[in-house]
Order: C-alpha cells, then structure tokens, then sequence
C-alpha cells in the first residue's frame, strides 16, 4: 500500500471520515551553512523524506491533531490558542494554525492525522516540514488562497515566536519551494532564489551519526547571538551594515581588533561560506561537478574551527565519506553537534559507498548509522491515491513567488 493510501486508511480508522492528503519535504543543505539568519546565501535541495498529514474540515473551530510518531491526540480551539509553546511536538501545528489566524487567515476546524518519516534530531527538517504540512493543509482545506514564500515566512514566524527557536528562512522555505531534481540557491535577505538542475547521475546520500548532543539547541542561539554582537561592534564603523552579509573579508580584516577572536572566527566563518555557495551554485549550472569536493571540504573545516560546531562524531562521518569510491563531495549539514553528513555520490556507486561507510563508522564509534540515498523531491502538495500530485493543488489561488 502506497503512503497516501495507507495514511488515508489510518485516518478513516481514527477519525471515521474520508480525507485528503498533503505532504511537505525535509531538506538537505547541500552548502551554506549557518549564514541565513544572517542575511547570506543558502543551497539547500528538498528530499524524498517527508511530514504527511490527511485532513479532513469540521463544523466547528476545533482543531484536533492526532501525531502517529508520538502516539498522542491533541485538541484546541481556533478561537483559544495559547501564544506560547509548551516544549512538545503540538507547538508546531498549534504554532503555525495561531500564525495564520494572526495573519488574517480564517481557518476553518479539522481534524488532521499526522505521520512523520523524517528522523527527529537529524538535521533535516522535520520541524519545518511538519509547519509547512500542516499549514498548507489548513490553508487549503478552508480554500484560503496560498502563497508559498509567505506561508514560509509565517511558518518560520511560529516557529521563532511560538516555538522560541530562532530559525532562519531557509527550512520553511525549500520545504515550500523545492523542486524534484533540483537544487536551489536562496538569498535570505531578498528571498530571491534560482532553481538548478543537478546532474542526473548525482545521488544525495545523508549519513545519520545517530548523535545528537545535548548541547545544540542552547549553542545554536548562542551562534546567533555572536553574530549579531559582531555586527553591533562592527557597525561602529561600518554603519551601513544591518547583517554580515554585508562586510567584505577585507572590512572584518581591517577591523578585526573590534572583536574578540572568537567572534572574529564566527564572522570568518559566515563570510566564506557565502562565497562558497555562491562558488557551488555556479559550478552545478555549469556543470564542473569536480569543484564541489574542494568547497564542502572547506565548508566542513570552517564549521569544525571557525563556527565550532561540529563533532567527533560528524569529523570521522566525513572523513570515512570522503575517501569513498564515487563521492563528489561530504560536509556536514545542519546545525551541528550531531547529526547528518551530506555527500554526494556518483549513482553507480551508491550502494556500495552505503555499504561501507556504515561498516567503517560503525567499527570505528560503535554506532550503527542510518544512511539514506535521495534524490530532490519536490516542495509541499496535495497528493492523490496514486502518490501523485492531486488535481487542483496548484490552482490558481496559489502563486510560488519570483525566482
């Protein structure tokens, strides 16, 4: 039984009514990290693990959620939801239904079953799928008309002022805007964006340490923080600059005794790494594939020293990755601390770079990964019995913004 079929089976056992099914991606960062909370420039690419939710309206302003991974149903009303989360899964529904409320979208009650198959704590946006998913659904199940970037921007809204995690654009909005087969390069300030084809014989193959260190989320907000006390001290004689987007590596070298080393580091981190991507997205259009290896090598040396963000465990993951038969390129990807490793493959090595890579890691930490082989999938929709696109979900009452 296809995904789509099984979830519909599962919400008519629950729910006793038909229903209609949306699914929205998880994402891998191909390149870019930690740079778009501050105004740079990300190459994220949706993946085939997805947040699936089936729907179903109500005659009332009930909302009632029902999470099959963590086996627990939730009920609220549209009319009294909180304005702050309480450290659960529901916050992000919640979160996202009260976002959209404050937005001026009326929505209607419902009942919605939710699946998730993206592994929590691995780095690749299970959250935001779960925001998009949900959002998309309320939105289209009370035929209210849906612009994917803004519904990106309100879903990350939630998740900074509902969830308290201060998220940048870049998870809300490839989960909305992906495109199969594609990769695609965001600027995160203007929101402008180019989608590129990847080459087809190009696997994106995710390593899962299986680690995820307590410590992520507080070190993630305290990186944000650095970030922007840099630009505070900067500013002093840079006054044009509203992010580090904004400083040349000539200006933080110049002005270099403004900062401690540490946050000299930080700004290192996020200025090269904006060139990096900029670097990647042109060589995937112009296809020298080649270059990549030398830019996520980079990347991952700069999050391990710079940013400070890797692991033992992430630093052997790429290591073992990197010196497999077929592999482009490996890097870490994600917020760090544990994790994922991204790598790209040759196809016809695929399998066999799975083989080993599990074996390697496993004999070297005494963890089992998991390592799935994707290719880009496409951004949120409605999906029919067949797992296919459903008729109308990109009517007109939805518009996809500029690129």
């Amino acid at each position: 039984m296809n995904r789509a079929l099984e979830l519909l089976a599962k919400f008519q056992a629950r729910f006793g009514t038909s229903a209609v099914v949306y699914r929205a991606p998880g994402r891998v960062n191909l390149i870019g990290e930690h740079t778009d909370y501050n105004d740079g420039f990300v190459l994220p690419a949706a993946i085939g693990l997805s947040c699936w939710v089936a729907i179903a309206p109500r005659t009332d302003r009930k909302l009632v959620l029902f999470s099959e991974n963590f086996a627990e149903l939730i009920e609220a009303d549209l009319d009294k939801l909180p304005l702050r989360g309480c450290d659960r899964w529901a916050d992000y529904p919640l979160g996202v239904a009260m976002t959209l409320e404050q937005a001026g979208n009326c929505l209607r009650g419902a009942n919605l079953y939710i699946s998730g198959e993206i592994p929590l704590g691995a780095g690749l946006s299970s959250s935001a799928a779960l925001e998009v998913s949900v959002g998309y659904a309320l939105l289209h199940v009370a035929h209210l008309a849906i612009d994917r970037t803004n519904l990106a921007l309100l879903c990350q809204l939630s998740e900074n002022q509902f969830v308290g995690a201060r998220c940048g654009i870049m998870d809300q909005f490839i989960s909305c805007h992906g495109r199969a087969g594609h990769g695609l390069m965001l600027d995160c300030r203007s929101l402008d964006y180019r989608v590129f084809r990847l080459p087809p014989n190009l696997q994106l193959v995710i390593c899962n340490t299986m680690v995820k260190h307590e410590l992520g989320a507080s070190e993630y907000n305290a990186r944000r923080a650095e970030c922007e006390e840099a630009v505070r001290r900067l500013a002093g004689v840079l006054p044009v600059i509203r992010a580090l987007r904004d400083v040349t590596l000539e200006q933080l070298e110049e002005h270099r005794h403004r900062l401690t080393d540490t946050l000299y580091k930080r700004c290192r981190h996020v200025l090269t790494e904006n060139l990096r991507v900029r670097e990647a997205a042109q060589a995937f259009e112009t296809g020298e594939i080649g270059k990549i290896g030398k830019l996520m090598a980079d990347s991952h040396s700069s999050l391990q020293t710079d940013y400070e963000v890797s692991c033992r465990e992430l630093n052997i993951m790429v290591e073992i990755s990197s010196r497999q038969r077929g592999v482009y390129g490996a890097r870490m990807t994600g917020g760090g601390f544990g994790g994922c490793t991204i790598n790209l493959v040759d196809a016809a090595d695929a399998m066999e770079f799975q083989r080993r890579v599990a074996a390697e890691y496993e004999s070297e930490t005494d963890r089992r990964p998991d390592i799935y082989i994707c290719a880009a999938s496409q951004g949120v929709e409605a999906v029919d019995l067949d797992g296919g696109l459903a008729a109308g979900s990109k009517s007109g009452r939805e518009t996809q913004g500029n690129t």
